[in-house]
């Protein structure tokens, strides 16, 4: 029979992202998709922001925590009534809770194609900046 180590911690983590995506917590206008992997120097995060520059995402780093900020207009051209109306606009807020603390100095954020990519090097110290986005 095969084991596996309990990772309450780990367990925690996944459950406060899971109620914050059910209550909403982390998003006040919208929560765009994102994907986080993890790597054994680094974490790398993902996430969707079609229509977004530079200038309108803000993203800080501590610790064991990043939080991503920013505002999309909405875009939508005026009619007397809209059929659909999918995409998320307004302020959005989207906070990772991370398992390892992270070397927030070496921390980089790249915006490409609508998709940015934050790259986070796992470190065991304490620290915290703003990053610049490339």
């Amino acid at each position: 029979m095969a084991t596996t180590r309990w990772d309450p911690l780990a367990d925690l983590l996944a459950l406060h992202e899971h109620i914050g995506q059910l209550v909403g917590t982390d998003s006040p206008g919208w929560t765009p998709p994102a994907d986080l992997a993890e790597h054994a120097d680094r974490f790398v995060l993902a996430v969707e922001l079609p229509g977004l520059s530079r200038s309108q995402i803000d993203v800080h780093a501590e610790e064991r925590r990043l939080v991503i900020r920013g505002n999309r207009s909405t875009g939508l051209v005026p009619c007397e009534q809209y059929q659909r109306v999918e995409r998320g606009h307004g302020p959005f807020q989207r906070t990772f809770v991370l398992p390892e603390p992270i070397d927030v100095e070496r921390v980089s954020a790249d915006l490409a194609d609508g998709v940015l990519t934050i790259a986070l090097p796992k470190l065991t110290g304490t620290s915290e900046r703003r990053i610049t986005i490339a």
